[in-house]
C-alpha cells in the first residue's frame, strides 16, 4: 500500500539531525501504522464538516474576486484617477495588492499557530473591507494604491489560513473533493468580478461599486467564524485536548471522534510545542518538502495563468474580442474545470491531475504563441488565440490550480504545517507581483509569440518536477501520511 511512498522517500522524508536515514525507516514506519491503527469501518458522513469548510471558503471567494476586480474597470480607474496611459501604474494598480499578499502571507503561519484557524480568517477579513472602502471611496493614484495594498495584507493571509482549515477539519474520504471546493470558490470569486464589471463602461463610477461590493462577503466571513468549529489538530497542539474530541465529534461525528483522537496521540511525538525556526525550513531537515512546495507554487504562477485573469480583457481586445464576452468564457472555462476537478481529485488522485494539467497548459500556451505568429491567417489567429487562452484555463483549474494549496497542507508535517505554508505562500505572492507587474511591459517588448512561449516552457518544467518529485496522498488520513513519512528516531 505504501510502496509509492517508499519510492519517493528520498525526497519527503523528515531527516534527524544526523546527515542521513536509511530508506528502511519509511517501511518500518509503514508497519507501524499497520500495527498500531486500525483503520476505519466506515467513512464519517461529509455533511457534518461541509457548513464550516463552506465558510472558510468565503475567503477564496474575496481571494479570486479581489484578483479580477481591476480587470474590467481598469480603463476606467485610469480614466478618472488621472494615469490613462501609464502602462506601469496600470501594473501597479494591480500587483501592488500582491505585494501585500505577501506581507499578509508572511506572517500567516504565526497567527494561524498563535491565535488558531478561525481568528486567522477574522484577521484577514478586516483589511479587504478597509482596502475595499478605501479604494472604493479614493480620488487620486496614491488612495487606490493604499488600499489595494490593505486588500492585499489580507488575501497574503486567507489562502494559508484556508488550506490549512479544510485540511484540518475534513474526513480523509472527501479531503480532495473539500480542497477543490477552494478552487471553485477562487473561479466564483473571479466570476463574480467580471460580472459586476461588465455595466462600468456604461455607468459613470461604477467600479466604486466593484470595490464596494466586496465588503458584503468579507463581512460574512469574519461574522461566519464565530460559529464555526475551530481546528482539532490547532486545539490539540494548545493541549485542549478535551476541546479538539468535542470538536472532532462535532465534524466526525461521535463514532469517529475516538479513533481521530487516537491517531493524534500517536503522531504526536512530544515536540509540536517547539519553536519552529524559519531556518529549520530553508535549510533545516525539512528543507527538501518545503522546496517542493514553493517551487510548485512558483511554476503554479510562472504558468502565466494570472497574467491572463489580470489583463484578459487587454489581450482579448487587442484580438478583436470584445472584453465582457471573453472575460465571462473565462469565468465559465475556471468554473467548469474546478467543478471537474472535485469530482477527480478522490478518484484519480493529486499527483495525475497535476500532472495533466501541466501538460496541457504546455500545449494551450503554445496554441496561443501559434496564434500571435505571423504565420497563421488572421481567421486562424484568432481561434487560436482565444481557443488556446479558454483551454490553457479551463486545464489549469483541472489541477494546476486546486492540487498544491490541497497537496502541501497533506504531506508537511503537523509541527511545521503552517509556518511552512506561510514560506511556500510567500514563494507564490513574489513571483505573482512581477508577473502583474510585468506582463503588459513584457507583452510590449518581447511580443506575444515570444512571451506565451516562455510560460510554455515553464509549463513542462513544471510536468517534469511533478513527475519526479510529488507523491500520491489520496484516501489518506493525514496521520497515516506523517506516520509513512516520519523517521524512526
Amino acid at each position: 500500500m505504501w510502496a509509492h511512498y517508499r519510492e519517493n522517500s528520498s525526497m519527503y522524508k523528515r531527516t534527524p539531525s544526523r546527515e542521513s536515514t536509511s530508506m528502511t525507516d519509511v517501511e518500518e514506519n509503514s508497519s507501524l501504522l499497520g500495527n498500531g491503527l486500525e483503520k476505519e469501518t466506515s467513512n464519517p458522513s461529509w455533511k457534518l464538516s461541509l457548513p464550516h469548510v463552506l465558510v472558510g471558503t468565503l475567503s477564496s471567494f474575496l481571494f479570486g474576486y479581489h484578483l479580477g476586480v481591476v480587470n474590467e474597470p481598469l480603463e476606467s480607474i485610469s480614466v478618472d484617477l488621472g494615469f490613462r496611459g501609464n502602462t506601469l501604474a496600470e501594473g501597479l494598480v494591480v500587483s501592488i495588492c500582491l505585494g501585500g499578499a505577501l506581507i499578509g502571507s508572511l506572517f500567516s503561519g504565526w497567527i494561524a499557530d498563535a491565535v488558531g484557524r478561525r481568528r486567522a480568517f477574522q484577521l484577514c477579513a478586516l483589511p479587504m473591507i478597509i482596502g475595499a472602502l478605501m479604494s472604493a471611496a479614493t480620488n487620486n493614484l496614491f488612495g487606490m494604491l493604499v488600499g489595494r495594498l490593505f486588500v492585499g495584507t489580507g488575501l497574503g493571509l486567507g489562502p494559508p489560513a484556508v488550506a490549512l482549515y479544510v485540511t484540518e477539519v475534513s474526513p480523509a474520504s472527501v479531503r480532495g473533493t473539500y480542497g477543490a471546493l477552494i478552487q471553485i470558490a477562487t473561479c466564483l470569486g473571479i466570476l463574480g468580478a467580471l460580472l459586476i464589471g461588465i455595466p462600468v463602461k456604461e455607468i459613470s463610477g461604477w467600479w466604486r461599486v466593484c470595490f464596494g461590493a466586496s465588503t458584503i462577503p468579507a463581512g460574512i466571513l469574519a461574522l461566519g467564524m464565530v460559529f464555526c468549529a475551530e481546528s482539532p489538530h490547532w486545539l490539540y497542539k494548545q493541549g485542549r485536548i478535551a476541546e479538539a474530541e468535542a470538536t472532532f465529534e462535532r465534524l466526525l461525528g461521535a463514532s469517529e471522534a475516538k479513533f481521530a483522537m487516537s491517531e493524534l496521540s500517536k503522531v504526536d511525538r512530544g515536540d509540536d510545542a517547539d519553536t519552529v525556526k524559519l531556518s529549520e525550513l530553508v535549510r533545516g531537515r525539512h528543507f527538501k518538502v518545503v522546496f517542493i512546495g514553493s517551487t510548485l507554487f512558483a511554476l503554479q504562477q510562472l504558468s502565466g495563468i494570472n497574467a491572463v485573469f489580470y489583463f484578459s480583457s487587454t489581450v482579448f481586445k487587442s484580438a478583436g474580442v470584445p472584453s465582457d464576452i471573453a472575460n465571462g468564457c473565462i469565468g465559465i472555462a475556471n468554473l467548469l474545470g474546478s467543478i471537474i476537478s472535485m469530482v477527480l481529485m478522490d478518484k484519480l488522485g493529486r499527483k495525475v491531475l497535476l500532472f495533466w494539467s501541466f501538460f496541457s497548459m504546455a500545449i494551450s500556451m503554445m496554441l496561443q504563441a501559434i496564434g500571435a505568429s505571423s504565420i497563421v491567417s488572421n481567421p486562424g489567429a484568432l481561434y487560436l488565440s482565444v481557443g488556446g487562452m479558454l483551454l490553457f484555463v479551463f486545464t489549469f483549474a483541472l489541477g494546476a490550480g486546486p492540487v498544491p494549496s490541497l497537496l502541501l497542507p497533506e504531506i508537511f508535517p503537523s509541527r511545521i504545517r503552517a509556518k511552512a505554508m506561510a514560506v511556500c505562500m510567500s514563494v507564490h505572492w513574489v513571483i505573482n507581483f512581477f508577473v502583474g507587474l510585468l506582463f503588459l511591459r513584457l507583452l510590449e517588448k518581447l511580443g506575444a509569440q515570444l512571451l506565451y512561449s516562455i510560460f510554455a516552457t515553464f509549463c513542462v518544467i513544471a510536468v517534469i518536477f511533478v513527475k519526479r518529485n510529488v507523491i500520491e496522498t489520496k484516501g489518506k488520513s493525514l496521520h497515516e501520511i506523517e506516520i509513512a513519512l516520519l523517521p524512526q528516531d
